[in-house]
């Protein structure tokens, strides 16, 4: 299981012309199941996740993490979206294979868990919308992106 991290002003997911969610600051994940993957993977990534420090403090080092953007208390926000295509093999060719990208009804399944537990530890989660053409809108903050891997079967980030 994989997400790319961004770290955002503000983020947030259009689906036909209305907005299906939205956050401040904090992250925007972009989350992709891929066949075999577990929940407990994504237990580990939620748990890296919220624990990853790259939110910057009064000197401009990475030392926050999304439950505590400040230093103060304040929590950033997480939108979530599911993103089949992080999972695409190019080595052969020009045109992407997704043939690694767990099925619909598994990559559904995944997601939604993941989102279940998120929400389950922390108070500000937003999604898009599974399988849907969605518009992205997003102020990276700094920018800070980051690509995050969890793999079976002992769930160790790679």
């Amino acid at each position: 299981m994989m997400a790319l991290l961004q770290r955002v002003r503000h983020a947030r997911v259009d689906v036909a012309g209305r907005v299906v969610g939205e956050i401040g600051p904090g992250l925007l994940v972009f989350l992709c199941a891929e066949r075999g993957d577990t929940e407990a993977q994504g237990e580990k990534l939620l748990a890296k996740i919220l624990k990853l420090r790259i939110f910057s403090d009064a000197a401009g080092k990475m030392n926050h993490n999304v439950q505590n953007i400040d230093g103060h208390g304040q929590m950033g926000g997480l939108l979530v979206v599911s993103q089949f295509t992080l999972a695409a093999d190019v080595s052969g060719g020009n045109r992407p294979s997704f043939t690694t990208a767990a099925v619909p009804d598994e990559g559904r399944h995944l997601y939604e868990y993941f989102v279940k537990q998120a929400q389950a530890v922390h108070p500000i989660v937003q999604t898009g919308q599974f399988a849907a053409d969605m518009q992205v809108h997003l102020v990276n903050d700094g920018p800070v992106t980051i690509l995050l891997r969890v793999s079976p079967p002992d769930c160790v980030p790679r």
